[in-house]
């Protein structure tokens, strides 16, 4: 996602989409009934990216298996992009199920580990493919679908208490960035993953599965990765009018399917509006946290050419870790700390508890 900070925006672009938006606010300003859920789930299952995998990508392969990711939770590299928990452990937390175990390692699990769902999104993945050589979406879903048909681990009948979390966090942006595509065409782009998420939550619903939620898309101009140009100091707000393009869009998709399904199937997890709450609170919100500095990340290299993690061909250090990362809402240039998405799914509490318990 670094990379988003280097295209985003001519101003013709950003007074293009503005007025795209103009036409669609509407949409993005209905209310939507959060009377929701007349259950109570027992599985979750995970589509998505780094804001949701829990350990999918092999050892080799990703640098959350190794120093200091893990290191708040479980204390050690555990495969998840950040110090500690992410997205998907604090979901299920609230639902009340253990953490669904990552599909990679669903051979190793015994019966009663898989009972509580399986989570298969993994880290810069997108929609579509992205420059990470991993199991896009799609993929994703297809795994999903042959546990389906063999019947050995799940049955539709499993699905009937199930919700599934579907992120998309932004790889399928940076990686148009990363082929120099024209900024004309990003609006067009857009369009395309929001259609093809919705294709995405069609496949899922199919399968049976009763609840789907979706987060909007976070405030990409806030991440670290954006914020640095202005020493940590200040959002992106070009960037951010993309981002809310994406979620008009995505907001009227859902509008769509639940008007078909006649019945709320489908809910909005808005990260957006989330993310910017926990930057502006000031500590009045029972079991919230303030951040001093909420977009400096706690941990980050020591210059641009290193990130959190990196080490020299020696093996020296070259970065450096904020002395209590549950202090910093971000852990690095592109993802939250434990702490932060604990703050963000505070403020989505009241919206989940009226959506998943009730």
């Amino acid at each position: 996602m670094d990379s988003l900070i280097k295209l985003f925006f001519s101003i013709s672009l950003f007074l293009f989409i503005s007025l795209i938006l103009g036409e669609i606010n509407g949409v993005e300003g209905s209310k939507q009934n959060h009377h929701l859920y007349g259950f109570r789930p027992t599985k979750l299952f995970v589509f998505g990216d780094s804001y949701a995998d829990t350990g999918n990508i092999k050892k080799s392969l990703s640098y959350t298996w190794k120093f200091p990711y893990g290191i708040t939770f479980p204390g050690k590299p555990a495969g998840r992009f950040s110090d500690g928990r992410v997205a998907t452990d604090f979901l299920a937390k609230f639902v009340g199920i253990k953490s669904p175990i990552p599909y990679f390692w669903k051979d190793y699990a015994g019966k009663k580990r898989l009972q509580y769902g399986m989570n298969f999104a993994y880290g810069g993945t997108g929609v579509f493919n992205t420059l990470a050589p991993l199991p896009n979406m799609t993929t994703q879903i297809d795994f999903f679908q042959k546990l389906l048909t063999a019947g050995d681990i799940y049955s539709t009948s499993d699905l009937t208490y199930s919700v599934a979390l579907v992120s998309v966090a932004g790889n399928d942006y940076s990686t148009f960035i990363a082929q120099n595509r024209p900024a004309s065409e990003f609006p067009g782009f857009i369009k395309q993953v929001v259609d093809q998420t919705e294709v995405n939550l069609r496949r899922i619903q199919a399968f049976g599965v009763k609840k789907i939620a979706v987060p909007s898309l976070q405030p990409l101009g806030c991440l670290p990765g954006a914020t640095v140009a202005t020493s940590f100091q200040r959002c992106n707000d070009s960037q951010n009018v993309l981002v809310k393009l994406h979620n008009s869009l995505l907001q009227q998709v859902v509008v769509k399917l639940n008007k078909e399904t006649k019945q709320s199937t489908f809910i909005i997890l808005d990260l957006y509006n989330a993310f910017l709450t926990v930057f502006k609170n000031k500590g009045a919100n029972p079991g919230s946290t303030r951040f001093e500095s909420p977009l400096k990340p706690c941990c980050l290299g020591v210059s641009s050419e290193y990130s959190c993690g990196s080490v020299d061909a020696k093996g020296v250090k070259k970065y450096v870790i904020c002395d209590d990362p549950k202090s910093a809402f971000f852990w690095d240039r592109s993802h939250p700390t434990e702490e932060g998405w604990r703050s963000v799914y505070s403020v989505l509490r009241e919206s989940l508890t009226a959506s998943l318990i009730h």
